[in-house]
């Protein structure tokens, strides 16, 4: 019989019963989870976070590129490293609402966004989608925003299937260097 040699497991303290699990601790996950940055109604002046990135420098928002109508940003609560949101400047809640040149805009950002996620990261496939309105689980339903996540062969495993949790490799201000960098410029 073949035996791994694996180290023991590090004593963390505070965790209850020692067992012989490791601990990934993910307190970020908790301003989601408390509402933290969730618009106070369904107004622009309501604290809506997609009206007031564009005001902060790229870096500081998470803005990954900015266009004419709309803007891609990341997520501060992603399904996969890369999972960036193509945003209307303006205050909008459906899609139905949108001008021609928005609308125009919002699909060219999106296959910019595709583009430039497989060249920074060799994307596999892609979700995209919106959820439009609260009972479609759009988390912000005042303000329009198309999801674009990159997903990869395997990329779903037993963390989020029995953590839920998902394990990101690269922290987003990194993240968003990359994807700026590999934008289409055409």
């Amino acid at each position: 019989m073949l035996h791994c040699m694996t180290s023991e497991p590090e004593q963390q303290i505070g965790v209850g019963t020692q067992d012989a699990f490791q601990r990934l601790w993910t307190p970020h996950r908790m301003a989601y989870i408390q509402g933290e940055n969730k618009p106070t109604g369904p107004g622009a002046d309501d604290g809506c976070p997609f009206c007031t990135l564009p005001a902060k420098s790229d870096e500081d928002g998470l803005i990954v590129k900015r266009g004419e109508q709309v803007y891609a940003v990341l997520n501060l609560y992603p399904y996969n490293g890369g999972h960036l949101m193509v945003v209307p400047y303006r205050h909008v809640a459906d899609y139905t609402d949108l001008t021609a040149p928005e609308t125009a805009e919002l699909a060219e950002l999106t296959k910019q966004a595709m583009t430039a996620l497989r060249q920074a990261s060799g994307a596999h496939g892609f979700n995209i989608g919106m959820n439009q309105g609260t009972v479609a689980g759009a988390g912000i339903a005042a303000h329009l925003h198309q999801h674009v996540v990159p997903r990869w062969g395997g990329d779903t495993n037993f963390m989020p299937v029995i953590g839920h949790t998902k394990v990101l490799p690269q922290l987003l201000a990194d993240t968003r260097t990359m994807l700026a960098e590999a934008w289409p410029t055409a």
